[in-house]
Parts: C-alpha cells; structure tokens; sequence
C-alpha cells in the first residue's frame, strides 16, 4: 500500500519545503535560501516591491532589495534564464541548463518574427557590438518596427538579442532600474560552469529528482511544471526509472486521494515536519507556493488567479491583489498599492475568505505585516482606503 499523507501534513511539508513554515527572521543566507527554493521569478511591475524582492523578503524580513542585484551583476552567484517565466537560479545549476538553451533557443528561432527580425539586423552584428563596448541594453540599439503595433510586437534588434539570450549565446550581465544589459556568456558565466557538460539524460534526471526535492511530493504534472524545462513524455520516462522515488498518496482539501510520488526520505520529513509559524504573511502573487494554481487549489482549496491581465470591468478582485497566509491556512486576500513619493503603502481592499473572522488578533497581525512590508519599501505610513483597518 503506498504511504499516505494527509492533508494538513501536506500542507505542512509543502510550506516547510518552500521557506514559510518557520518565523521569517534570524541570519540571512541569501544563496542558500535561493538554492533551496530552486529559482527566483522575475517580475517587472513594481506595485508595491517587485515580485523578486518580495519572495525573498517573504522568507527572511532582512533581506532588501538591492541584495539580488549585487547577486547577479557582481558576486556572479546566480544566472538569469527561463523557468516558466524569467528567473534568476544559483550559478551552480548552470551546467544542468545546458538543455533548456538548446530548446528554447531553437523554438524561438522557429518563430516567424524572429526569422523576419534577424534579416534585418544579425545576431552577429549584435555579439560584434557587445564584445567591442561591452554589456548593452536594447535602449543601444535603434531598429523599429514597422506596420501596425501589436501588444506583444518587439523591435527586431530585441527579438534577436532574446534569442541569442534564450540560447545561451548571451547572458544578462547586470540589471539597472530593472533595465536588462546583454553581455556574452563567457564575460559573465564563470568557466568551471560553462566547462562542464551533462547529457541529457543526466540533466533530465536532476531537473526531476530536484523538482521533486522542492515540492517534497508531486503529481508528475507538477514536477514537469516546477521548471518547465522537460515535457511530459521525458518526466513520464524519469518516473518509471527512478526506482527510488516513492510512491505515495496524498490528500486534498476535499479528502480525496491522489497519487504521487516524492523524495526517498519522505518518511525523515514526515518524522521532523512540525505546524508552520502562525505569523500571517501577504504573499507575492508570483510566489512559488501560490504559482501552481492548481496544486493551491488541491492542497488549501484557495482560488486565486492573477487578473492583471483581466479588463478591469471583469475582474472578480482587483489588479494586483495578494493572498494572505496564516499559518497553514489562506486566510484572505488583500489589493494594497505603494505611493512612495507621498510616504504611503495604501490598502485599497481586504477580502477575508469565506468562514474566515476577522478577530482584532488577526487584524492585529495583519497590520503588522503591513508596517513590516512599509519598511522594507522605506514609507512610512499605512493608509486604509477601505473597510477593514
């Protein structure tokens, strides 16, 4: 009979695995944390930190914000590529990369605007550049486009500087104001990481055994979706060779059984798993432990999805709304903004979940969290623009 997890162990474990189970202070190990998360999504908008920061600051409330830049454009500690969407992941995973270049690289040449993009200015025109002046961003070059603009419509010399990046021909060399700068790879990757090659058997195999290790138990889905870098047939293949994975049976919210499989020492975690910190936590929309929508849903039966590409007359919640996590519970949901030049991190809405009460201990934790998330961004008051403060 395969081992069983119920549901509040899973959750637990879950929780333990990704960095929010225990109190969010003490030393900061920066590597570490990234290492054991396994990457680090990026995120553009700066709503009220970036998505990067929050994750992080989410796991030890020492970290700030230019801790991850020095990171990547200095220490060279980590890399930026593509996970499901851009992440930073530890300079020592490089090597088990190798793969995902070639396949990205390769579907991205396929595409019809990029073929159209390189006849007009050439990837070797664009390296040419780059080796001779160093690390520059797309603002350095001056192709248009041309026609009628489309949402996601990029000019040519940014389609092919993508590709070569996607490929692995060039790296991001350093962030500035969250501007990308482009360098060669051999200027930016260390040579011991570059040097050493896997095939792809061996890298397959490590991106599935340590997907696992992060999810600590998965559906074969969800170890295919933890990096997006093997398809279904290859983590498919992996499961049926790995003779140490184990097979297991792990219950939803509902009280549903469903098959897994997880880490040869599930057993040590299930002995040393112990109830997550009761701290209440806003969490970034693009935190790993919310990013499976699906497994969110099976594990703490909580619906959420990302509506900021949702009109806005559609939308059931808000633009840039944040779930709230008490212990090993989500609680709520909460839409809160920055005005950093008038000092302010503004709630504009508080939804507690259905069942949940709105005690004055809750609404105490919960401005404490807000006060902690107004410092990291350095504002000095919390504003409530709506019920619930």
């Amino acid at each position: 009979m395969a081992l069983r997890i119920g549901n509040r162990q899973a959750r637990w474990l879950w929780l333990q695995a990704q960095g929010l189970a225990d109190t969010p202070t003490g030393p900061l190990d920066l590597p570490e944390m990234i290492r054991r998360l396994g990457y680090v999504q990026l995120d553009t908008v700066q709503n009220v930190t970036r998505a990067h920061h929050h994750i992080l600051w989410s796991r030890n409330q020492n970290y700030r914000e230019p801790m991850l830049d020095k990171m990547l454009g200095e220490d060279r500690a980590v890399f930026e590529h593509f996970t499901h969407d851009a992440s930073v992941l530890p300079m020592e995973f490089y090597p088990m990369w190798q793969r995902q270049f070639r396949r990205l690289g390769e579907k991205v040449a396929g595409y019809a605007s990029f073929q159209k993009a390189v006849a007009e200015i050439g990837g070797e025109e664009i390296k040419a550049r780059i080796a001779a002046e160093g690390p520059l961003s797309t603002q350095d070059f001056d192709t248009r486009l041309s026609g009628p603009k489309q949402m996601w419509d990029r000019p040519p010399h940014k389609r092919v500087m993508d590709q070569l990046w996607y490929a692995g021909e060039l790296a991001t060399s350093h962030r500035l104001n969250f501007t990308k700068y482009y360098d060669l790879s051999e200027r930016v990757i260390p040579l011991q990481h570059r040097e050493t090659i896997h095939d792809d058997e061996s890298q397959i195999d490590w991106l599935c055994r340590n997907a696992l290790d992060r999810l600590a138990f998965g559906s074969l889905g969800e170890i295919q979706r933890f990096w997006d870098a093997v398809n279904a047939k290859e983590t498919k293949l992996w499961a049926d060779s790995a003779r140490d994975a184990v097979a297991v049976e792990v219950e939803n919210h509902e009280g549903q059984w469903i098959k897994a499989l997880a880490p040869p020492d599930i057993e040590i975690r299930l002995e040393n798993v112990s109830r997550p910190t009761t701290r209440l936590r806003i969490i970034n929309p693009f935190d790993p432990v919310v990013r499976d929508r699906y497994r969110l849903l099976t594990l703490f039966g909580f619906h959420y999805r990302n509506e900021m590409f949702v009109p806005a007359a559609r939308r059931q919640w808000g633009y840039y709304v944040y779930p709230i996590l008490e212990g090993d519970r989500f609680v709520g949901r909460i839409e809160i903004k920055a005005d950093r030049a008038a000092g302010h991190l503004r709630v504009t809405q508080y939804w507690p979940e259905p069942g949940v009460r709105s005690s004055s201990a809750r609404q105490n934790k919960l401005s404490a969290e807000l006060a902690r998330l107004a410092r990291l961004i350095g504002v000095r008051n919390v504003l409530w623009e709506c019920k619930g403060g």
